[in-house]
This record gives structure tokens, sequence and C-alpha cells, in this order.
């Protein structure tokens, strides 16, 4: 074995994954932030019926962004850990050539070529190829999203991340308070996305060179036959996702379904902890399942969701208190029919604290997973459906919540027998079990002491103060319990 692959075997230790996780999570944090901002702008600047637009069109690009990459992004955090020099490169010429082909027949799927496009969906046609276009070489640049992690750049990708960012924002909200006009956003767009295009090339040939070897057939089937499963496994999840929202948009009228987009933004929310933390803990426990060390694999799987836990469990739970405040602050009164939907949405997301996806991949049980997520699915779809016509708007997620619990069952199931660990030993249950106690009971006690001091103060005031009522309590939870950072 060479010295470089016996010094890239050290693994860091957790405080140094911890460090990786903070760095990524504050520069997924601002992209986020970007993200839920420029919409704000948008509103301000575009007519209803362009905005209307630019909500379907992320709609459909997040559709394609669940099954064009075919995890084949993902596949190198297995491949890349196992291989060096014209190996590594190989894997990564070939994720390339996957996503750009990929990219390609995803720009046919939303353009007017497309016979089997949805009667909603046409009104993007109008901007002839400036929509296929960017789509195409948005599959393809998603690459730089998860690449220089697998290869422990973190630094390089929290700051790459920040400065992107900063520039699709600027650009975005500029094109919108400048021209009023939705086409001049999307050529914005499709700038930005070149751009990080460009990046992405300039990263691949500093640290491997953009040459041979390109694509080997045998190299390629087996990233494929691993990657294949795993992709479509997380298609159908992603299609999962999303049911809700095509329900909404088929049943509701576009006010109503605006407000539903709007309570969705907590999904992504949980992702941008949920990724930042995962892709700095994964490299090191695929070394330790290359090992054959599966119990250390289990226990940093298990601290990487305490980690995520004591973050993201007292902000949804001051959205779950104050989500009425919220939706008036930031969206005015008109929307604040998102409020009863944002609660049926942190119902769901308490429990993918327990994430298992990291897991399911190293141990290839994509199969599984995937055979998990078909059955979701049409759950999904049918309850919400259902649930919608019978309940209403925030009917359109229940079933959604549901299937969340019944796939996170079946797979600790399945984890379980695979590994041959008790499921009460595959998460550390007590200490994930703490953030999610303390926040609720620092949010009922803020709840209950805006609700007696402030009861007649405006939206602002009384959402101020109960943040400020439920981060005193819980961190003098913690403090009391003597709880240390990750919670262990």
């Amino acid at each position: 074995m060479s010295e470089g692959i016996e010094t890239g075997a050290v693994l860091p230790t957790a405080r140094q994954l911890g460090r990786r996780a903070l760095s990524l999570g504050a520069a997924n944090a601002f992209d986020y932030a970007i993200q839920f901002l420029v919409p704000v702008v948008l509103v301000r600047y575009l007519d209803a019926a362009d905005f209307g637009e630019y909500r379907l069109l992320w709609l459909a690009v997040g559709t394609v962004m669940a099954v064009a990459p075919l995890a084949m992004p993902g596949s190198l955090y297995y491949f890349l850990p196992r291989s060096e020099g014209a190996t590594r490169r190989l894997y990564i010429n070939q994720a390339l050539l996957f996503l750009a082909a990929s990219g390609l027949v995803s720009a046919w799927a939303v353009s007017a070529w497309n016979p089997w496009l949805p009667e909603k969906m046409r009104v993007l046609t109008g901007h002839e190829a400036l929509v296929p276009a960017f789509v195409a070489l948005w599959v393809i640049a998603a690459l730089l999203d998860s690449l220089p992690t697998v290869e422990e750049q973190v630094t390089w990708q929290a700051r790459t991340t920040i400065r992107l960012s900063a520039i699709r924002g600027i650009a975005l909200s500029a094109a919108a308070f400048l021209t009023h006009d939705l086409r001049s956003v999307l050529l914005a767009l499709l700038a930005f996305v070149m751009l990080k295009l460009a990046v992405l090339l300039r990263y691949v040939a500093l640290h491997h060179g953009l040459r041979a070897p390109l694509f080997r057939w045998h190299a390629f089937a087996g990233q494929l036959w691993y990657a294949a499963p795993l992709g479509i496994a997380g298609a159908l999840y992603g299609l999962r996702t999303q049911a809700d929202q095509w329900v909404a948009a088929a049943l509701f009228p576009l006010g109503m379904f605006a407000a539903f987009s709007i309570a969705a933004v907590l999904g992504p929310l949980m992702n941008l902890f949920r990724l930042s933390v995962n892709f700095s803990f994964l490299p090191s426990m695929s070394r330790l399942e290359a090992a054959g060390d599966v119990a250390g694999m289990l226990k940093l799987n298990s601290q990487a969701n305490v980690m995520v836990a004591t973050l993201v469990c007292p902000l949804f739970a001051f959205v779950f208190v104050f989500a009425e405040e919220l939706v008036t602050m930031i969206y005015t009164g008109t929307y604040v029919g998102a409020a009863p939907v944002m609660r049926v949405y942190i119902v769901g997301l308490a429990a993918l604290l327990v994430e298992l996806a990291t897991i399911t991949m190293l141990l290839r049980q994509a199969s599984f997973v995937m055979g998990v997520n078909l059955v979701a699915l049409v759950l999904a779809a049918g309850l919400n459906w259902l649930f919608a016509q019978q309940v209403g708007l925030a009917g359109a997620a229940m079933g959604s919540v549901a299937t969340i619990y019944f796939d996170r069952i079946a797979l600790l199931w399945r984890i379980s027998r695979r590994t041959g660990v008790p499921i009460r030993q595959l998460q550390d249950w007590r200490a994930l079990g703490r953030p999610v106690l303390f926040s609720v009971l620092a949010a009922a006690f803020a709840w209950a002491l805006v609700n007696r001091c402030f009861a007649a103060s405006g939206p602002q005031i009384t959402a101020t103060a109960g943040g400020m009522l439920l981060i005193a309590a819980y961190g003098t939870m913690r403090w009391l319990f003597r709880v240390e950072h990750g919670g262990a």
C-alpha cells in the first residue's frame, strides 16, 4: 500500500469532523439564506404570473434533480476513498460524462419537444431554449456540490459555496430589480450556472487534470451498478417528497399552492444541516466500513444524528409554536395559510433526525431502500390526495409525513438484520431524545410566557420575544444537565 493511501487512511477525530461539519454548515446556511431571500425579493419586483412561473420552474428542476443524477456524484464517496491517481480521475470523468448525458435528456424533458410534458409546465416553453439550457447545465454542475467534500477539501468547498451563493443572489435580485421581467431573471440564472460549471472544470483540471482515462467500460459498469440502485431509491424518495407539492398544485388555486410551497421551505432547511454533517462524516464512515468496523461506522452515524438534532430541534420547535407570526412577518398575512402546513411538516421532519441513508449506502442496501421508497411513493401520493380532499391544504402534506415514519421503521429493521446490531443499539437514543425533549419544553415555556405578556403585541414582537425565551430556556436546560456540544 502506498504512503499516500496509508496517510489518507488516518481517520480524523470526532472534533475535527465536527469542525468540518460546522464549516460546511455555515457555508450551506449562507446558501440557504440566499435561496430563502431571493424569492422574497423577486415577489416584490415580478408580477404574480412571472413569480408563479419562477416557482414552477424550481419545482420542475427539483423533480429533474431527483431523477437525473442517479447517485453518480454520491458514488464517488464509495470509490474515491478506495482509489488513487488515474483511477480516481477515471471515476470523476465517468461521473461527468454521465451527468452530461443525463443533462441533455433532462433538457429534452422540460422542452416543447416532449409530447408528455404536463400541461401546467407548458407555460415554461414560452422562454424557448432558456429553460432547457439551464436545466442541462444545472445537472452537470451539480457535481461541484459534492466532489471537493468527497476529497475532504472542506475549506475550499465552503468558500466556493459562499462565493457562488452571493453571486447568484446578487445577479437574480439585480435582474428582477432593474427589469421587472422574468426572462432577465432566467438569463441571469443561465449565466450563473455557466460560471458554476466553469468552476467545476477548473477544480477538476487543477486537482486531477482534464485528460484520460475518460471511460472504461468495466469500471463504468461497476460504478453504475453501485450507483443505479441508490439513484433509483433516491429518485423514488425525491418524487415522494415532491408528491405533496404536485397534489397541492393540481387541487388548489394558485394562491393556496403558493402558501403550500412557502411551508415546504422547511425541508431544504433540514437538508441544509443534514448534508453539512453527512458530507463531513461520510468519508470516514466509508473507510470504517471498508475496514470491517461496522460498530465504528454506526457510532459515527449516531454522533452525526445527535449533532443535527442539537441544532435543528430548537429551531423547528420555534417555527412550530410561532408559525403564524413568522409567515405574516416574512410573506405578509396573505399567506398565513402556510402555518398549519408547516406544523404538519415539522412532525415529519422529527423522524428524519434519524438519518439512515449513509448507512444503507455503505452497506449496499439500495435495492431494499428502492422497494421501501416505491411503496412509500404510492402511499404518499394516494394519502396526500385523500387527505387534501378531506382536510384541506394541510392534508396534502399528511400522507408524506406518514410515509416518513413508515420508512424509518423499515430501514431500522433492515439495518439491524444486516449488521446483527439490535435496534436499541443502532443509535444513542437517549442522547438523540434529549434535544427533542429540551426543545419541546422550551417551546412550551416560551409560548405560555409570550401569550401571557405579549398577547396584544404584533407578530414581530411576539416572534422575537418568543425566540429569545426559547433559546434562553433551551440553553439553560443544556447547561443544567451539563450537555456537551453535539449532545454527547
